[in-house]
């Protein structure tokens, strides 16, 4: 929340600027084609008759609309609910009442009318919103828990990635949040999480900021208009940034808290503004109840081919998943939350959320373009005070910068979120030990066996206290935080579907050859997207194939347009011995990692494991 603090720092100037020194005046305001926006504009719903044919509608904006005591008794009655489109199935729903105003699905105009007013943030060149996080710029994975109820108790992975917590202690979470609320202005938005109506979600999404309203307008699918009138929530997630929790009292870690309860259907967060946690929030609703119908969530990006075939890209961050879904040749159906069923694919979402930092107009134009958009909301996005303009490559407030904006921003985007099923599925690792080719092909049981490993490598300069050493990282089905049941609930629902649809999957190495990071080079892009071009037209399929000694999958010996010698990674190293040694090293991590899993996967998975040389 930008209120009373500083905006951020500029390179050019460099000056702290807080907002104690520059709250816009009455006369700064009618210079804002936003902030002079009247909110009489918005919310005819709420209005007093006075002596004139004039209509004047009470808001916190105009508080003294309406002059006589019985205007002011029918404000006090009707200012509760604010907006356009009210469902008739109101707050009490989820036990929320005695709040001083609810404003119901807002659009983006009325939403940056009131997160100004409120000093949330402040608008960019060319309309973007820029708002702060606060000290959480990311998402709060240890704070995160999920009721362990009879419900739950046999059906939810618990460990790392779900911690439990008690009902009573969720239940009186809960309660306190209420209370919270009680007196406060609330923001309500009513929309869907799924973009397949036989397999969505109806979240009904309470908010304490006006922006966190706009963000999650922004994230998910959009009603129309009018479903709203009678949209009953299936789930309901309520969004409280400045209410701490107490841990001795409350059970939880600090007093930052993720609450998800499956029984209730609701999940309440509190003491972080970071945003994402609402989006992530759904994403795991979803995790939970899709699977129950033989439908696969998944963690990736899909784009469509002019032929209706989609291809899926699973990756973690930082392998490269946003930039090279991003075709020209391919519409956008999503860039990070689908489901797949009898019937295709479906966005998850209505919107991307992609980070900021050191953006490049060049390299991803449609992107860059949303940051000069109306609508926009960018978090941690330093901002020039005077001149308003972006400085998308200062990380002094996150590196974690991010922008929320909708799917139609994209102009290469099929806003309908649906597609046929997948001809190809990418998975993307960022290989800093240098040890894997640019591109491999898996059997359905390789496949499955790299989906639950989840690999990718972390190296110096990407998350801090990383040495000069690089770190392999595993997130299981590449989105461990976000999956509630066990592992092989997905990957057994993904080898059935790869196999019944006769899908090619391919294993592509976007991170160094010629040797480990700091050693070798970083996979040209050009390479990159060459081998990915040939397995989305079908011609690497027909090309020679090798057995990889290492890890035992198909790797090209040619491919037209890529150098022979970057197929064959130990050829690009220097010191053969060295590459041995490494390759022996990233076996291992593998093997150890799989451990984990070796119970619960048949003879076929198992036999997909990688074997030294």
């Amino acid at each position: 929340m930008l209120s009373r603090r500083e905006i951020g720092w500029s390179n050019a100037s460099r000056r702290r600027v807080s907002h104690r020194n520059r709250r816009d005046s009455p006369q700064d305001s009618t210079k804002s084609p936003v902030a002079c926006v009247r909110a009489e504009a918005y919310f005819p719903r709420v209005t007093q008759q006075k002596s004139t044919a004039r209509v004047s509608i009470p808001s916190a904006a105009n508080p003294r609309a309406g002059s006589s005591s019985r205007a002011d008794t029918s404000r006090r009655s009707t200012l509760r609910q604010i907006g356009t489109h009210i469902s008739r199935h109101g707050l009490d729903l989820q036990g929320i009442r005695n709040v001083s105003a609810a404003y119901w699905n807002l659009g983006a105009p009325a939403l940056y009318e009131e997160a100004i007013r409120r000093q949330e943030g402040v608008v960019a060149e060319g309309g973007p919103l820029v708002v702060k996080t606060g000290q959480h710029t990311g998402r709060s994975a240890s704070d995160k828990f999920t009721v362990k109820d009879e419900t739950t108790a046999d059906n939810v992975w618990w460990g790392k990635s779900n911690a439990a917590i008690a009902p009573e202690k969720a239940a009186a979470l809960r309660e306190k949040v209420r209370a919270y609320l009680q007196n406060k202005e609330v923001f309500v938005q009513d929309l869907y999480g799924g973009a397949d109506a036989a397999n969505r979600v109806k979240v009904r999404v309470v908010t304490e900021y006006a922006w966190h309203s706009l963000f999650i307008r922004n994230l998910l699918v959009r009603p129309a208009t009018e479903d709203l009138a009678d949209f009953q929530p299936e789930f309901t997630i309520i969004d409280c940034p400045n209410l701490l929790a107490d841990p001795a009292a409350d059970g939880t870690r600090s007093e930052t808290f993720i609450v998800v309860d499956f029984a209730a259907k609701t999940i309440v967060i509190g003491g972080t503004s970071y945003a994402g946690e609402m989006k992530k929030s759904v994403f795991t609703i979803l995790n939970y109840l899709l699977p129950v119908k033989g439908v696969m969530p998944m963690h990736c990006s899909i784009n469509v081919g002019k032929d209706g075939d989609s291809a899926i890209f699973f990756g973690l961050s930082g392998t490269g998943k946003t930039t090279l879904s991003a075709d020209p040749e391919r519409p956008l159906i999503g860039d990070d939350e689908h489901g797949w069923s009898d019937d295709g694919v479906f966005n998850i979402e209505g919107g991307c959320y992609a980070k900021m930092i050191r953006l490049s107009e060049t390299a991803e134009p449609e992107i860059f373009s949303t940051t000069k958009r109306f609508g926009t909301v960018l978090e941690n996005v330093v901002i020039d005070p005077e001149t308003r303009k972006l400085d998308l490559d200062d990380a002094t407030l996150a590196e974690n910068s991010r922008g929320a904006y909708p799917l139609d921003f994209i102009a290469n985007a099929l806003t309908t979120g649906v597609a046929g099923h997948p001809k190809n599925i990418i998975m993307l690792t960022a290989d800093a030990f240098g040890v894997l080719p640019p591109i491999s092909r898996l059997s359905p049981e390789e496949a499955m066996y790299h989906f639950l490993s989840g690999y990718t490598a972390k190296v110096a300069g990407t998350e801090k206290g990383l040495g000069k050493e690089p770190q392999a990282t595993f997130s299981t089905c590449f989105g461990a935080p976000f999956m509630p049941r066990h592992p092989t609930v997905y990957g057994n629902i993904l080898k059935d579907k790869i196999a019944k649809h006769g899908v090619s999957c391919w294993l592509v190495n976007t991170g160094w050859t010629g040797g480990v990071f700091g050693v070798g080079q970083r996979m040209p892009i050009k390479v990159t997207r060459a081998l990915l071009r040939a397995a989305l037209d079908g011609s690497l399929n027909q090309v020679q194939f090798r057995k990889d000694p290492n890890f035992g999958f198909d790797v090209p010996v040619a491919v037209p347009g890529v150098p022979t010698e970057i197929l064959d990674p130990r050829q690009t190293w220097a010191d053969k011995a060295a590459y041995d040694a490494k390759a022996k090293h990233l076996v291992q991590l593998f093997i150890d990692n799989f451990a984990q899993f070796e119970a619960h996967v048949d003879d076929a998975i198992k036999s997909a494991a990688p074997k030294a040389a």
